[in-house]
């Protein structure tokens, strides 16, 4: 059960510490001068932790795995993280901003998971879809 729940755990703890972070980079700083440093330590403590937990020690092997989806994922990592960035200068709340983005991940996640991954369509999805819509109207009233 723990390996079930931790990478949950540490997906929340991260997405926090991520959003204070994300929010307080300063206004005046521009925002790839920001994901520079912030990429760098990434590479620098995914490198350490790849030696510490993989004892075999082959990067070089690893490397030659590789497929399109790590250098897919960069350039998404730096529209999601300047985008929040961005977000956060222009104004939006972390407690409302968070949830409007993951509203609309969620509604199109159903459709992403169904038409690539042949993950089923339910009912059960699709209303929870118009939920997590329908509740941005409620988050939205003033």
């Amino acid at each position: 059960m723990v390996s079930y729940i931790w990478p949950i755990a540490l997906v929340v703890f991260s997405n926090v510490m991520y959003h204070i972070c994300a929010k307080s980079v300063p206004k005046e700083m521009n925002a790839f001068a920001s994901l520079t440093v912030t990429y760098l330590v990434g590479a620098a403590a995914s490198g350490i932790l790849y030696f510490v937990l993989d004892h075999e020690g082959g990067l070089l092997r690893e490397f030659g795995k590789l497929n399109w989806a790590p250098f897919v994922l960069g350039v998404a990592i730096v529209g999601l993280e300047a985008g929040w960035i961005y977000a956060y200068k222009a104004g939006w709340q972390v407690s409302i901003g968070f949830i409007v983005q993951s509203a609309f991940m969620a509604v199109a996640l159903i459709f992403v998971g169904y038409l690539l991954y042949h993950e089923a369509l339910t009912w059960n999805k699709l209303l929870g879809a118009a939920i997590c819509l329908i509740g941005l109207v409620f988050i939205n009233l003033k």
